[in-house]
């Protein structure tokens, strides 16, 4: 035995270890996800891709005028715009409408793709990354 003994609700049987999943935790109604801070840790997943986004954007921009072909100056300023609210946003993770605006900035992203195609590409790439972490977020905090 490496815990305390509970009874399995509904059973009687007993089980080892912390609460089962959806069993209440001591301060509250809530299930505990096995973090210390899921605050933090959310935070830091949402800066992280984030700031992982604007590298990458940054560093695309060779490769997409060798490669892709022709990168116009507008397609350029849209990156490097999108590299830097991508940054602004890493560092306002804790408030709640960050959020709500890095997915809009999944959206613009999307939309720069009318400037050149790889930019599409890089959208979906990144939206479908945002919207795991949207994910990982709603499981943490329920």
């Amino acid at each position: 035995m490496t815990g305390p003994v509970e009874e399995r609700p509904g059973t009687g049987a007993p089980t080892e270890g912390t609460p089962s999943e959806g069993a209440p935790t001591e301060g509250g109604g809530q299930r505990r996800s096995g973090l210390r801070n899921p605050d933090k840790a959310v935070r830091g997943l949402g800066a992280g891709t984030l700031a992982l986004e604007a590298l990458v954007l940054l560093l695309a921009i060779q490769p997409i005028r060798v490669v892709g072909g022709d990168l116009s100056g507008a397609a350029i300023a849209a990156i490097v715009t999108l590299a830097v609210a991508c940054m602004a946003l890493a560092g306002q993770m804790k408030r709640a409408w960050a959020w709500h605006a890095g997915t809009v900035l999944q959206g613009l992203l999307l939309l720069s793709g009318l400037l050149h195609w790889s930019l599409f590409a890089l959208g979906v790439m990144f939206a479908l990354v945002w919207a795991y972490a949207l994910h990982v977020r709603r499981v943490i905090r329920g």
